[in-house]
């Protein structure tokens, strides 16, 4: 059998954060692997990136190919249209990473920026039609593409919901929270919505009134159609299956809410294990969010394990 190939760091995951932990670690000489599943990635529904300067309105494709074009500049960094389906400890104090591609890379040190799973809703009709276009999870991603709208923010929790009439006025004039039956405190925050101009609909979405993923009607389980063109609307996340697998055999640590801690160098509790980007935050996500991590493990990693030139 042959030897695995060797690489100072394996990048699992080829979004913002691999990607540009990738760059910074070929300007500081380290040989790279970024391994990126061949399944569509997460953002294959956004239309455009926001938020990064230089790269506003590219399309994830666009800045995927940009950022190989400069990667493949410095002949330091190999991509592999393979996802990892493991990570474990080397005899020699480095991690073997088993490919799907049925090969093994040897590491000295590993960075998951394997961003986390969209959970979305079952039996909601039209909802993978409009997702990343007018039903959203981030109004400072696409806000503004959303923007003089009318909107509804989908919320199970009634401090959430009671944010309809304030938080996103930059980009609406007409925000109502809607909230399954029998959420706690639906009176109260329909009361409190209502004083500020907005007001709280009860009822479980069945189905999304579109034209080519174009909002315009919501309708609950009860009949009732709310005429809405855009919602607000955050699934649960999941960690992809290797973050799963990993948590148990290594015993990578993980919040309440499912998502990996790290230290301030982004290390997780094993040595030499590295995780940046959304699956480590829920509330800190996004392209830029996951770029500034993926610098920082970067970073991390080569004042810990620095390359020297041989």
């Amino acid at each position: 059998m042959n030897p695995p190939a060797q690489y100072d760091t394996v990048i699992v995951g080829g979004g913002p954060a691999g990607l540009t932990a990738a760059l910074a670690l070929t300007r500081y000489r380290h040989r790279t692997l970024v391994a990126q599943s061949p399944a569509p990635p997460r953002n294959q529904a956004s239309r455009g990136l926001h938020g990064m300067i230089g790269l506003e309105g590219a399309t994830p494709a666009e800045v995927r190919a940009r950022a190989w074009r400069e990667l493949d500049a410095y002949g330091l960094a190999e991509r592999r249209e393979a996802a990892a389906e493991d990570v474990t400890r080397a005899e020699d104090g480095g991690f073997h990473v088993a490919l799907g591609d049925g090969t093994t890379a040897w590491a000295r040190t590993v960075l998951l920026a394997t961003g986390v799973v969209d959970v979305h809703p079952a039996g909601v009709e039209g909802f993978a039609e409009c997702w990343g276009r007018t039903v959203i999870h981030c109004p400072f991603c696409i806000g503004w593409e959303n923007a003089d709208r009318t909107w509804g923010l989908v919320a199970d929790d009634p401090d959430h919901a009671a944010t309809a009439a304030r938080a996103f006025s930059a980009w609406s004039a007409d925000v109502i929270a809607i909230a399954p039956p029998g959420m706690a405190r639906a009176a109260e925050t329909r009361r409190t919505l209502r004083a500020a101009g907005s007001d709280l609909v009860e009822g479980e979405i069945v189905r999304l009134h579109h034209r080519d993923g174009d909002l315009h009607t919501v309708e609950t389980a009860d009949g009732t159609l709310l005429a809405r063109q855009t919602l607000l609307w955050s699934p649960p996340q999941r960690q992809v299956p290797l973050v799963d697998r990993l948590t148990t055999t290594l015993g990578l640590a993980r919040d309440e809410a499912g998502f990996l801690t790290v230290g301030p160098d982004r290390q997780t509790r094993v040595p030499g294990l590295y995780a940046a980007g959304d699956l480590t935050t829920r509330w800190e996500q996004g392209a830029v969010n996951a770029a500034g991590a993926g610098a920082a493990a970067a970073d991390a990693i080569h004042f810990a394990h620095p390359r020297r030139p041989s």
